[in-house]
């Protein structure tokens, strides 16, 4: 016999249910997101956490029709499990499966494509104007966290909402909980309004007492109205222009679904606050939310485990040591994060020197212009983000950073493909978003100990420096303890070879050196995008017939570009194959296979390379030849 779930292949059926199955049904969804979880990987704790929501807003709103957009989208695997994709979970995160955010194209379900947080509101209002404007009686929603709302941009769309006279719900899913621990005076007001039982006791107690009597009871509800600012602070949202409804519990399905029916009855903006618990029902994910975040495959019986085998090392957790070697070295030394302690390697660093560290929440802008004010009064900030969240900084960038010349050091972690969290985590254009802004620096370590390298070179610059590097392990050579730098802005020959040469930025490297012994080739690391090794450049043309550039980037603007342009100005011409990625969205998936679909691995790029230039090439190569 089929479970209650597994009788739910949309939300159609949802709505069928009568509400007394819907615990079982909530029991029985996340009983499935652990199980799907632990077989794949992926994001938990905030998954968990929403399923009573889930089912809630399925079963009161009437989806597809009425929209529902989540904030970030961690939190959509129930969504996506009710939704007619429950038999797709086991392809979740890999190449050809389920996308780990919601997607457009992937069901008429996801109304909106997610993945960077705080946009929610700003999507939700748009759709509730063009249903306004269109004469269509549709209900938009937006579902977003209490770490998403720390960020500008919310309070931007709740400023322009307020006004806009249209119909949107706002749900605030407050959890407590971004991915690291929510910091900031807001959260500090969010646990104000959650801490206010009495007040919340004494209107439930007040509500009863006086329903008997309606004179008092709207006598009551009017003093509450004017005097709820004094004891529960719900008049921030309020002054947006918004109807406040709220702190309810986010797992009693019988508060949610009489709350949203009312709520859709109502005209306006509304916002209601739900509390929740990051990891509910699974007693390790709460006791721990942050660690099963995005954990990896594992047993749910007994969690997460320490592999018997210590991983090489991360380039993530080779920036944290740096970090922590060059405070200690250098009191100026100050750390930024926008909310991202775990995954930019800085827990050792908040925990040794929590007086050198700032996290600003999920604030990129004011990440990178704060990091300006601190360089102004000869501090040394770091600022640790990643590729695609400095994207969301680029103005900062430009003017509040790279037009004063101040010495910021940008530690890009994430930089080139991701893996599992596919294009919208993918750093595909840093090289090229960087390199054209004056007086910023852009360095590509091909491994792990010139990444340590080059990061106190960067730090030794009296101008702003990027230092990207990927995401995972690299070929695992040793890393060297020391805060030796290397020579600002020059490569270095790896290989010497015939008639072509490959002109490589960053971790692509190596396979650029496999490539090349069996084809016989001529490799540079050439560690700088910006400024370019021009002499190593020309030394290289001088003596090869043609070039090779590889990079993890985009093709366009990016590291080979910027070759093509040194030799346009220096009057040579030679031909030039520019290796990188292509002018597309990867998909998610392994990050092996991706690079292997993008020809970046060792065999394509060696049969790029014969396709191209295969009359000046050699097989089979003579044995590898390494220069220094």
């Amino acid at each position: 016999m089929p479970t209650l779930l597994e009788t739910i292949n949309d939300p159609a059926d949802l709505r069928r249910l009568p509400r007394t199955q819907l615990p079982l049904l909530a029991d029985e969804l996340r009983a499935y997101v652990l199980e799907s979880v632990a077989r794949t990987g992926g994001h938990l704790s905030s998954n968990l956490g929403t399923v009573e929501l889930t089912i809630a807003l399925h079963y009161v709103f009437n989806t597809p029709w009425d929209r529902i957009v989540w904030d970030v989208g961690h939190q959509t695997y129930p969504h996506k499990i009710l939704t007619g994709r429950r038999d797709r979970m086991a392809s979740l995160r890999q190449l050809g499966g389920l996308a780990g955010f919601p997607q457009r194209a992937e069901s008429e379900y996801d109304t909106f494509g997610t993945a960077h947080s705080s946009t929610s509101i700003s999507a939700a209002l748009g759709m509730a104007v063009a249903a306004r404007q269109k004469g269509e009686q549709r209900h938009a929603v937006a579902v977003i966290g209490d770490g998403a709302m720390s960020a500008g941009m919310a309070f931007e769309a709740l400023n322009n909402a307020g006004v806009a006279d249209c119909d949107v719900l706002v749900i605030l899913n407050d959890n407590d909980m971004s991915i690291s621990p929510p910091v900031g005076a807001l959260n500090r007001y969010l646990a104000q309004l959650m801490s206010g039982r009495f007040y919340s006791a004494a209107k439930d107690i007040g509500k009863k007492v006086l329903h008997v009597a309606p004179p008092l009871f709207e006598l009551a509800k009017r003093f509450e109205e004017h005097a709820k600012g004094m004891v529960v602070p719900a008049t921030l949202f309020e002054k947006f222009g918004f109807n406040y409804v709220g702190p309810i519990d986010g797992h009693d399905l019988e508060s949610l679904i009489p709350t949203l029916q009312n709520i859709r009855q109502l005209k306006g903006p509304q916002f209601l606050h739900v509390v929740t618990k990051k990891g509910q029902g699974y007693k390790l994910a709460e006791a721990d939310p942050v660690a099963y975040h995005g954990p990896g495959k594992f047993d749910p019986a007994v969690g997460l485990v320490k592999p018997a085998t210590p991983p090489k090392p991360t380039f993530t957790q080779v920036f944290g040591h740096w970090l922590c070697d060059m405070a200690a070295h250098d009191h100026r030394l100050v750390g930024i994060t926008p909310a991202m302690r775990e995954g930019s390697g800085m827990v050792e660093f908040h925990q040794r020197f929590p007086d050198r560290y700032y996290d600003v929440g999920i604030a990129e802008q004011h990440a990178v212009t704060f990091a300006a004010g601190l360089a102004c009064e000869g501090l040394k900030p770091v600022v640790a983000i990643y590729s695609t969240f400095l994207q969301r900084a680029y103005d900062q960038l430009i003017h509040d950073v790279a037009l004063q010349n101040l010495p910021v050091v940008f530690a890009l972690d994430r930089a080139g493909l991701v893996g599992a969290d596919g294009p919208t985590h993918a750093g595909a254009y840093d090289i090229a978003y960087l390199r054209c802004i004056p007086n910023v620096s852009v360095a590509c370590p091909a491994d792990e100990n010139e990444c340590r390298k080059l990061l106190t070179t960067a730090y030794q610059q009296d101008h702003p420096v990027a230092v990207r590097y990927p995401r995972g392990a690299g070929v695992g050579v040793a890393v060297e303890p020391g805060l030796q730098p290397l020579p600002f802005g020059k490569g270095e020959l790896r290989r010497q070879g015939k008639r072509v040469a490959v002109l490589a930025f960053g971790t692509l490297l190596y396979p650029a050196l496999q490539a090349a012994e069996r084809l016989d080739l001529t490799v540079a690391n050439m560690r700088w995008a910006k400024p370019l090794d021009t002499a190593l450049l020309l030394q290289v043309a001088a003596s090869h017939d043609a070039l090779v550039t590889v990079e993890e980037g985009a093709v366009m603007g990016g590291a080979g570009s910027a070759v093509t342009e040194a030799l346009h100005a220096a009057g040579v011409v030679k031909p030039v194959l520019q290796l990188g990625l292509r002018d597309e969205y990867a998909p998610h998936g392994d990050p092996a296979r991706l690079l292997a679909l993008q020809g970046l691995d060792a065999a394509g790029i060696e049969a790029a390379i014969q396709a191209r230039f295969g009359a000046l090439v050699d097989r089979p190569a003579p044995s590898l030849k390494v220069v220094g």
